[in-house]
């Protein structure tokens, strides 16, 4: 599971998903590429569920990377708990996506197996999600 070996603050606010993401929108290591359409929190156990989906539909030819990392702790109180009592412990970690993110990347393959091990992999997420090119990545 992908999380932070340490960081400076225990716990983070929630913050604002506005906006597109500029930074990491384009193909730039692979030929295909997963790309989020809407803002949203994507857990370490999503980004494993659609690592080990496209591993798996790839039967371990190519090369996959994964542009997203989940450095955002997500805290959640115990269920029938009273209010108060302080910030919650740290639950899961999450990674903040925006529209136009590229999530992850996949080379090295040919076209339709790389298709379809994206495909695959959509299913895994809360957010939506639209299959790129390498040429068509950067009109979005």
């Amino acid at each position: 599971m992908l999380m932070p070996k340490r960081v400076k603050y225990r716990k983070q606010m929630r913050g604002r998903m506005t906006g597109k993401a500029y930074r990491g929108s384009d193909v730039s290591f692979g030929d295909f590429g997963l790309q989020a359409l809407e803002p949203g929190w994507v857990s370490a156990r999503q980004i494993e569920a659609a690592r080990r989906a496209i591993v798996h539909e790839m039967k371990r030819r190519g090369k996959v990377w994964i542009r997203i990392f989940p450095d955002k702790p997500y805290t959640k109180r115990a269920a029938e708990t009273r209010m108060g009592k302080g910030k919650a412990p740290v639950e899961y970690w999450v990674a903040v996506v925006k529209p136009g993110r590229i999530m992850f990347e996949v080379g090295g393959t040919d076209p339709d197996t790389a298709k379809r091990a994206l495909n695959r992999a959509r299913y895994k997420f809360s957010v939506k999600t639209k299959i790129v090119s390498r040429d068509v990545a950067g009109e979005a």
